[in-house]
């Protein structure tokens, strides 16, 4: 017996090409996020209504809503108040397609009423809020589609920058951002990079888009019914209470009641919040590490300064010493020709006093002869005289 598959996935790789699903998987973005990826359930609610008119809240790059007039609406107004060069120009060459640069909720009012809404702009309970009465009280037959109904932005605002809400109507905020990791927010969070700022509270009233849902159904004369896929942000599906509106969502039921796409949704949001923080870890560590490379730099330059300081100083001790040295050198030959002197003046002085020794030895006999002379020139009568002289050179 043999069984055959026929609702093969488009990607699934095959024997013969068993790498189709890994290319497929590379040109998927990190981080899946866009509309586009909900043709499915698009199809389901043309199906069951007949779609002319589209009102977007909220224009990607235009290729969403492009799907819109494939799908079969005549018109389709996008509603960007700040849009890109880009954005101009590619819905431009898509017939069927009306930018419209104005913010929502005021502009909604300026526009035909439609039979689809599909609400993906500011995410935060004020702007959603006022998007959704409006189209309640005044196109009580539309579908209203509405992204960014589950996690971040369910139970927390999200304010884009900058921002047409007023100041009373948004809750303290910050740059950081949420992460299935824990319940504040933190920089290795889902943060906007500048693009949008995020509540720091979470929960309560009046904050996140799925709470200002729920409160303009509940504040609603007619009774609404709401459905949520819970893939990719979570999609919502509104429509008043009317045998039409639960046949659609009866058929809606494949995707808002699988709990396989919740638990996928749930692993996503998971798994990228971990990347997020081992990014923004390894974002520090490169960060610590240019740091600690500047600190590593300036102690090297610090190092050299110091070595050249210490080679000058070595140089300097060298030449203080050279000089020392020729200074003990010439002070040693000093003391040995002083020496040298002091030896020749003593044997000078010694043979002056030998030399006088010998006079003095001498001087006796020579003034005994001088006077023996002096007396025999002096006769007998001058000998008195000649001991007095003789008296006087003894004292």
């Amino acid at each position: 017996m043999t069984t055959t598959l026929n609702t093969l996935p488009a990607t699934l790789s095959t024997r013969e090409d068993p790498f189709a699903q890994e290319r497929a998987a590379r040109t998927q973005p990190l981080l899946l996020h866009s509309l586009s990826l909900f043709r499915e359930v698009f199809e389901v609610v043309y199906a069951g209504r007949d779609i002319s008119t589209v009102v977007e809240v909220g224009v990607e790059s235009g290729q969403v809503s492009s799907i819109y007039t494939e799908l079969g609406a005549s018109r389709v107004f996008c509603v960007d108040p700040l849009p890109s060069d880009e954005l101009r120009a590619r819905l431009a060459e898509t017939p069927g397609l009306e930018l419209v640069e104005k913010p929502s909720p005021q502009v909604l009012g300026e526009l035909p009423v439609a039979d689809l809404y599909v609400v993906d702009g500011d995410h935060n309970y004020a702007t959603v809020r006022g998007e959704v009465d409006w189209i309640i009280q005044n196109a009580p037959d539309a579908v209203v589609v509405l992204h960014d109904v589950a996690w971040p932005c369910s139970r927390r605002d999200l304010y884009y920058q900058p921002s047409f809400i007023d100041a009373e109507q948004r809750f303290p905020d910050s740059h950081d951002g949420p992460t299935v990791w824990q319940d504040e927010l933190t920089p290795a969070g889902f943060v906007g990079m500048g693009a949008w700022t995020a509540a720091v509270q979470a929960g309560g009233e009046r904050n996140g888009v799925l709470t200002a849902v729920e409160d303009a159904i509940a504040a609603a004369d007619d009774e609404w019914l709401l459905a949520v896929v819970p893939a990719v942000f979570g999609v919502g599906v509104m429509v008043r209470r009317s045998e039409a509106g639960h046949d659609l969502m009866e058929r809606l039921r494949p995707f808002t009641g699988s709990r396989l796409l919740e638990s996928l949704e749930n692993n996503r949001i998971a798994l990228y919040t971990r990347v997020l923080e081992l990014q923004h870890g390894a974002v520090a560590a490169g960060v610590e590490a240019q740091r600690l490379g500047g600190i590593i730099h300036d102690q090297h330059l610090e190092l050299e300064r110091l070595n050249a300081e210490l080679a000058a100083a070595h140089a300097a001790t060298a030449e203080r010493a050279a000089a020392a040295e020729q200074a003990r050198a010439a002070h040693a030959a000093a003391v040995e020709q002083a020496a040298a002197a002091a030896g020749q003046a003593a044997a000078q002085l010694a043979a002056g006093e030998q030399r006088a020794a010998d006079l003095a030895a001498r001087l006796p006999v020579a003034r005994a002869r001088a006077l023996a002379g002096t007396v025999r020139r002096t006769g007998r009568g001058g000998v008195r005289r000649l001991a007095r002289a003789a008296e006087r050179v003894r004292g």
